[in-house]
């Protein structure tokens, strides 16, 4: 089996192509990404010993022609985690999350269908339904209501592919999860930036009270979710994908200074974020019932591993937040 995974050097998709390259012996993996600011290659490193099964290509989803002479190569399936995805940067300028989140995903489906790919998935989040009260959880049949122009691009993109099922036939699948922590997340998400923090003794920004809640999953049984899916979701569907653990951000805050024997006064509220959700949760029981999945990473062993993770590879976090990284690519690339 072939694949083309895009956005495989960002957070999510690095370790999906981790977790495909060592489930499935017999897989061979076409890697594109940009490389913008949050994509890294030092995130696949550990790809090295399964050499040819896994080829990296810079581009941009975007560039159809090249698009074109990658999906020419018949992969079985697409999988979509190409995408702009912090909330804070698309509030500053959305134009980049409409072009890569929706104009992107057309190029994919366009590409996708003149060449008959077998199955398209579309990586999507829970942030396009919007925000839950304090009960209750999103299903798949809840309607998408985003807040944010990171979320409306979201949001969009998978009305994008709905309407390729039911005009055109394609076999889609759209996933849409909670929020991951694991290793290689970029450090401006909340984990790694309060654990990158807090080992610098640097202050901790909370949005707000801290009182927004959020449903987390460990990025590994969020790639056994989306490889399960790949083989055995219904075609035209959505599966709701969730971790069953939440918390409001205070509190995984403050585990993270307890874990790193760190004072809470390094906390500092800050100003909210504009049109921020107070609360997300799913319900993955359509999942469960169909597929038969379900979490198995606990959220404080998962924290723990993640923890550890970041303490033990300081060195890839630094070269990051000191922006060594890009000067890098800059040289190998040139400045895109």
């Amino acid at each position: 089996m072939k694949l083309l995974v895009t956005g495989g050097c960002g957070f999510i998709g690095s370790n999906f192509i981790m977790h495909m390259l060592e489930s499935h012996p017999d897989m061979s993996i076409i890697n594109l990404d940009l490389l913008t600011y949050a994509g890294n290659l030092e995130n696949l490193q550990d790809a090295k010993p399964y050499g040819e099964r896994h080829k990296f290509v810079r581009g941009d989803i975007t560039d159809r022609d090249l698009v074109r002479s990658l999906i020419s190569q018949k992969p079985d399936a697409v999988i979509n985690f190409a995408a702009e995805s912090h909330v804070d940067r698309s509030i500053m300028d959305s134009s980049a999350f409409i072009t890569t989140n929706v104009l992107g995903t057309q190029v994919l489906l366009d590409v996708s269908r003149e060449f008959g790919v077998k199955r398209y998935v579309q990586i999507s989040t829970d942030e396009a339904y919007g925000s839950l009260g304090p009960d209750g959880a999103f299903t798949e049949e809840h309607p998408i209501a985003p807040n944010s122009p990171y979320a409306a691009s979201k949001a969009a993109a998978d009305l994008l592919v709905r309407s390729y099922h039911k005009t055109h036939g394609m076999d889609v699948v759209i996933t849409r999860c909670s929020n991951n922590y694991g290793p290689y997340q970029f450090p401006e998400k909340l984990i790694p930036l309060m654990i990158s923090n807090a080992l610098n003794d640097q202050e901790l920004p909370v949005y707000g009270d801290g009182g927004n809640v959020r449903d987390w999953i460990h990025v590994h049984d969020h790639c056994r979710a989306i490889d399960l899916i790949l083989g055995e979701g219904r075609p035209g569907e959505i599966y709701n994908i969730g971790g069953g653990s939440e918390y409001p951000n205070i509190d995984i805050v403050k585990y993270i200074l307890r874990r790193l024997d760190k004072p809470e006064s390094l906390i500092r509220f800050v100003a909210d974020r504009p049109g921020h959700d107070r609360r997300y949760a799913m319900d993955f029981s359509k999942l469960q019932r169909e597929l038969g999945w379900q979490p198995i990473v606990g959220f404080e062993e998962g924290m723990n591993q993640t923890i550890s993770w970041y303490i033990e590879h300081d060195a890839w976090w630094l070269r990051i937040k000191s922006g060594q990284y890009r000067e890098y690519y800059e040289k190998l690339y040139g400045n895109r």
